[in-house]
């Protein structure tokens, strides 16, 4: 699966210095030149993604698999956490191999944290992919804004907002009144858009306006 074949967006990509580490530590193992760097999710923990990061045969990769090669290096990442990892930069932090990803586990009590990643790869999932990468995200990024598809389910899907839309007390506005209407227009099958974002832990201070 290649970086622009499903939303347009790169899954991962490695920083010069990172990469040079990588190469470094692969150039230990055994038969280094076949091997990859796999990168996947492996739970979450205070609010954010872990993973597991292993050398392993690069050929081994599935054709729903996204991979890509840099530098003498491939990354792979399996097909299951790539919705997770979409947009994610691989670097080099004293010394240590870090992950700065702009997705963030979605809040307890959503579809999304009753079991693995969901599977996004239906018709209905990925036509609301397309309409976030090409319609909707370009347009709130010029606020820092980026909204992302975390599960679809009967007639709802359910998006995760990050950057300046976290937290930010216009965002339930930004969904109703941009998001959601763009989303029915196009794809009709959803009829509900539900927002599983924990604006607590955003970057703006979020308030929501008391229930009268």
């Amino acid at each position: 699966m290649s970086d622009t074949e499903t939303t347009g967006v790169e899954v991962l990509r490695v920083t010069d210095d990172a990469l040079t580490k990588v190469l470094e530590l692969r150039d230990g193992e055994d038969r280094p030149e076949s091997l990859a760097l796999w990168i996947e999710i492996s739970g979450s923990s205070e609010g954010a993604y872990t993973y597991e990061m292993y050398f392993q045969a690069a050929a081994d990769a599935r054709d729903d698999d996204w991979s890509h090669g840099r530098g003498g290096l491939t990354l792979v990442v399996p097909a299951d956490s790539v919705a997770q990892v979409r947009g994610s930069v691989l670097d080099l932090s004293d010394g240590g191999m870090v992950i700065e990803n702009p997705n963030q586990p979605p809040a307890a009590g959503s579809p999304a944290m009753a079991g693995p990643p969901a599977d996004l790869s239906g018709d209905v999932a990925q036509r609301i992919l397309q309409v976030l990468e090409q319609q909707i995200n370009p347009s709130i990024a010029a606020h820092g804004g980026r909204a992302d598809l975390v599960a679809v389910e009967d007639e709802a899907a359910y998006l995760r907002l990050s950057g300046g839309c976290a937290g930010c007390g216009m965002a339930s506005v930004t969904l109703s009144q941009g998001i959601e209407v763009a989303l029915r227009d196009s794809v009709p099958e959803i009829t509900r858009v539900i927002d599983v974002t924990d604006h607590a832990a955003g970057t703006n201070p979020y308030y929501e306006a008391a229930k009268k």
